[in-house]
């Protein structure tokens, strides 16, 4: 279905228009589609990519500077979401013993159980918007929203 099509436009859009409805309108459809995997669990997307960042790092703790620079929603609200993790027990947080005005985050046993479930539902759920691609295609698009991106 074109993007005329899926917003019922009768008018006619340059290229232009057409790529940032298309990016926009497919970011929502994922957005949608991923919150609805994520439901169950009571977490919200921002929340997951704090998760995930966390579990990168390794064991070894993040500042709230290093969470937010890897955000890729980087208007969170980086430490309302640390504080909601708290909350679940997916998290710890604690003041740095050599820097007193840096907190340390480190995801907990339940994060990375929490992680680990969700896993095969996230990578079912990438998947599942590739399955139409072929591998060229795929690295196709991702050269081509890198280069549209990268301006």
């Amino acid at each position: 279905m074109t993007i005329e099509e899926v917003l019922k436009s009768t008018v006619m859009m340059d290229n232009p228009k057409k790529i940032i409805m298309n990016i926009i309108y497919t970011q929502n459809v994922i957005t949608e589609n991923f919150n609805e995997v994520l439901k169950p669990y009571d977490i919200s997307s921002e929340q997951f990519n704090v998760l995930r960042i966390l579990r990168g790092q390794k064991g070894n703790p993040a500042n709230m500077c290093l969470i937010q620079e890897r955000m890729l929603a980087k208007t969170s609200n980086t430490t309302r979401l640390v504080d909601k993790l708290l909350l679940k027990e997916l998290v710890t947080r604690e003041v740095c013993p050599e820097n007193r005005r840096k907190i340390e985050v480190l995801i907990t046993s339940r994060g990375l159980d929490l992680l680990d479930e969700l896993d095969p539902k996230v990578n079912a759920h990438e998947q599942s918007f590739s399955q139409n691609l072929n591998e060229e295609e795929m690295i196709q698009l991702n050269q081509l929203l890198e280069k549209f991106r990268n301006q």
